[in-house]
């Protein structure tokens, strides 16, 4: 059996410092079940609505007439956008699909607690901030009706991320056991 030179295959191999992103293929992205139907789940659903609500009232006013509300919707967007990052990482589970990123300190049980806990704080002296300002406004009035609004759901928010702390607490006290 001799093989000619004329049919003879070469095979050349070359390798890459890239990864390979064959394994992360779009097919396999998939949500968490489990975390959707838990308690904490639902708690960061519960913020990002009620953090969207509280915005959206302000931002839909005057509200640059009065400083502090520009601190209202600083803790708002910054915390609504956070906590939808959260919520997408911890749906799908990225933490524990693309192994280039320290997961363990981004997403530890520690740095959820710290979030969710300056959350509680920060809104709550939001929530507050806002009380105080909604007597500026003259009853009745859009600006009135809104921040009033804003108001009632920024203390709902700062409850919602004070039972999210409860639960990640809970979890970063198991972990240490």
């Amino acid at each position: 059996m001799d093989e000619s030179p004329s049919t003879r295959t070469i095979v050349t191999t070359t390798s890459s410092p890239y990864v390979e992103l064959d394994d992360y293929s779009m097919s396999s992205i998939s949500y968490d079940r489990h975390f959707v139907q838990s308690a904490p789940g639902l708690l960061i659903f519960l913020e990002i609505v009620l953090g969207l609500l509280v915005w959206t009232l302000i931002a839909g006013t005057e509200y640059f007439r009065f400083s502090p509300f520009g601190w209202v919707m600083f803790v708002s967007v910054f915390y609504w956008v956070l906590t939808l990052f959260l919520l997408l990482l911890l749906l799908t589970r990225a933490h524990t699909r693309i192994p280039q990123v320290p997961w363990s300190t981004v997403v530890s049980r520690a740095m959820v607690l710290v979030f969710n806990c300056s959350a509680t704080l920060l809104y709550l002296v939001t929530a507050v901030t806002e009380a105080t300002l909604v007597g500026c406004g003259v009853k009745g009035q859009h600006d009135y009706n809104s921040w009033a609004a804003s108001t009632f759901f920024a203390f709902l928010v700062s409850l919602s991320y004070a039972g999210s702390a409860v639960f990640s607490f809970r979890s970063w006290q198991k972990r240490d056991e």
